[in-house]
């Protein structure tokens, strides 16, 4: 019998597969308000797992380029 991620039954993405999620969902402005919404849901170890520089740089490049709250400017 085998354990571990290779024998998950689950489908709860990880909180940096869901970070990823909230980014191209265009729901979140910026990586701190990605954060704030992974901890509403209850992911652990945010802080943490979104610090590194490569991980935040690349989710604020896809929050800036899909975010929806903002009004277009002419």
């Amino acid at each position: 019998m085998t354990t571990g991620a290779a024998n998950r039954t689950d489908t709860t993405p990880s909180t940096i597969e869901r970070a990823y999620q909230l980014a191209r969902s265009g729901a979140a402005r910026d990586a701190n308000a990605l954060k704030r919404m992974l901890k509403a849901e209850g992911c652990r170890a945010v802080d943490a797992l979104l610090s590194p520089r490569s991980i935040r740089g690349h989710l604020e490049a896809i929050c800036a380029a899909t975010y929806a709250g903002a009004e277009p400017t002419l």
